[in-house]
């Protein structure tokens, strides 16, 4: 009988553990989404119609793709008129353009359209810097994450907000401070990850991720 209890248990034991881990399996798959930008009870979502980034040094030129410059020297007049170059930092601004769309589109005939209740007022940000090689300490192989807050609401035609991609202090820091003068590896190529947090007009929390890349250096100065 002892021996015949142990078998039963043991079969109970093995039927649990095969069924915590599909559940397991089932949960974790069930978390996969778009960036997940469809997280949430909202009936509405966010979506990243353009994303770019700009160098500090040259503000108006915007790109898919940030070449951070860690240094930029600059010429500064003094009081006699005579120019110098001196060094500077400057931080790194993006742009981001949403626009919205509804869970349940409906179909052709009948349309699900937003309404003032789906619009979503999206209030900060949260950015994260990831190397492909697997080298992600902050402080040592990537500048540090940071928030940032910015107010824009995204309405059926869609809305923008402009964003810090690399803070100035990170440019004080390791590992960016090493790359001066051609330092350290020289060159840093991370991708920016950049999660927005929202909610539409009922209160429902919105969130979505999206990336772009930042290759830090001590690049070319503008003349």
């Amino acid at each position: 009988m002892t021996s015949e209890r142990h078998g039963h248990s043991g079969r109970a034991a093995r039927r649990a553990w095969v069924f915590g881990a599909v559940s397991l399996a089932a949960a974790l798959a069930g978390g996969c989404g778009a960036g997940g930008q469809l997280e949430g009870t909202s009936n509405s979502y966010l979506i990243v119609s353009s994303l770019q980034g700009a160098s500090g040094a040259k503000p108006g030129e915007l790109s898919s793709v940030l070449s951070s410059d860690v240094r930029t020297m600059v010429k500064v007049t003094d009081a006699d008129g005579a120019q110098t170059l001196q060094p500077t930092i400057f931080s790194d601004g993006g742009q981001v353009s949403f626009t919205l769309a509804m869970k349940d589109p409906g179909t052709g005939n009948a349309p699900t359209k937003p309404t003032s209740t789906n619009f979503i007022t999206v209030t900060r940000y949260h950015v994260d810097y990831i190397r492909s090689d697997g080298h992600n300490v902050q402080g040592v192989d990537v500048p540090y994450s940071f928030d940032g807050a910015g107010t824009v609401t995204v309405t059926e035609t869609g809305g923008s907000l402009a964003i810090t991609l690399v803070r100035v202090q990170a440019k004080g820091e390791a590992p960016l401070l090493t790359l001066v003068n051609g330092g350290g590896a020289g060159t840093i190529s991370t991708v920016a990850r950049i999660t927005f947090y929202g909610a539409d007009q009922a209160g429902r929390v919105v969130t979505g991720t999206w990336q772009i890349s930042v290759n830090f250096s001590d690049w070319g100065d503008p003349q």
